[in-house]
């Protein structure tokens, strides 16, 4: 297919489900109050732009998206949630303005996102925290515990049942079935597949022999596209497990485990315990980039592991005018205090003081 068939194609896509969004709103149920809405003085850019990417961060973009419209007229924003690898693709192609994507990018991606921004540099803008829930459906055995070893031998099929001496050590009392474990992984190239396949291998490598990867590995279980459809084939099949974003297990009513942190403590999921992972996370990145590296096995109390930051992949210098305001504009709006703050209702978490007052420096450097 040729580019500007590729951006037609794209482009119907994004611009229907802009339209579904005026006309429906955002899928989540649980919308911010318009005391989010950015205050004060804004640099509004009133244009139409397009982006694509994680779908792990649809739910904030579209809120984002209504509540930066409310106070900019004639600005909006038609996002294409088609996962992080396809979004990637779509912005080194020049199809999009700027990518979201749940891993920073690969040295691979970042020389061809570079080309896309006329020789500047891609900048990885963290922008969402979004923990990753082991997600599962087993009637009658709420709050299962669960390690990276246990979760690796599951995924890797090593444990196939769910009365396995090694899921029942670690849950003493509960009533587990003697019924087959069936685990379900995102099919598509996926930012979430990769920090869920980087944790285990970070955290039982002798068991998860595979090293991090957007695709999944294996052939253990069954695939089901997209955040969506991971979060509907767990729902719909009773034995399951899987990995999905908390937003997503939370608007689907999943039951979620509690996994083993690097202190020993089985952590809950939620915003506050998630935030405490990433809030020791480390700058991999040098100037303006703000890559993160996680720590998997963090020693934090309560901190909860298994975590992902959405990034915005936007360029340094080199869009159109027009598109380079709107990324500038938008994306201050979105690390603001006012646009951080209604992430804990949607599913999400905050980004820490820390980090976000790195990002907010990076995002003014944008022209």
């Amino acid at each position: 297919m040729k580019n500007g068939s590729r951006l037609a194609a794209l482009g119907g896509v994004v611009v229907a489900g802009a339209l579904a969004l005026t006309a429906c709103g955002s899928d989540n149920n649980t919308t911010a109050s318009s005391s989010s809405a950015p205050k004060g003085d804004i640099d509004c850019a009133k244009a139409s732009v397009n982006a694509a990417g994680s779908s792990a961060q649809k739910n904030a973009v579209e809120e984002w998206t209504k509540l930066y419209a409310s106070k900019c007229a004639g600005a909006n924003l038609n996002y294409n949630p088609n996962g992080s690898g396809a979004g990637i693709q779509a912005f080194t192609s020049g199809q999009v303005a700027f990518a979201g994507s749940d891993s920073s990018l690969k040295p691979e991606e970042a020389t061809a996102a570079q080309k896309r921004c006329q020789g500047s540099n891609a900048l990885n803008l963290p922008m969402v925290v979004g923990p990753i829930a082991v997600v599962y459906n087993l009637k009658g055995t709420d709050g299962l515990k669960v390690s990276s070893e246990t979760l690796a031998s599951i995924f890797s099929g090593k444990i196939k049942k769910w009365n396995d001496p090694a899921i029942a050590k670690e849950n003493e009392g509960a009533k587990l079935p003697s019924s087959d474990i069936k685990p379900i992984y995102r099919s598509d190239e996926s930012g979430t597949t990769d920090n869920f396949t980087n944790y285990l291998h970070t955290t039982a490598p002798k068991i998860w022999t595979w090293e991090k990867a957007k695709k999944w590995p294996n052939s253990t279980g069954e695939g089901a596209p997209k955040s969506d459809g991971v979060s509907s084939q767990v729902k719909s099949t009773d034995g399951s497990i899987s990995y999905v974003e908390m937003s997503f297990a939370k608007n689907n009513g999943l039951q979620t485990a509690q996994v083993k942190n690097g202190a020993g403590e089985y952590a809950e999921l939620s915003p506050d315990s998630a935030s405490k992972a990433i809030a020791g996370a480390q700058v991999a990145g040098t100037g303006n980039d703000v890559a993160l590296k996680i720590d998997y096995a963090t020693k934090e109390a309560g901190a909860y592991p298994i975590v992902l930051v959405t990034y915005e992949i936007a360029c340094e210098k080199g869009l159109p005018a027009e598109q380079s305001k709107f990324v500038k504009s938008f994306l201050t709006y979105t690390s603001s205090a006012d646009g951080q703050k209604i992430l804990t209702n949607l599913g999400y978490a905050p980004l820490p003081q820390s980090v976000l007052t790195k990002v907010q420096t990076s995002v003014k450097a944008l022209s």
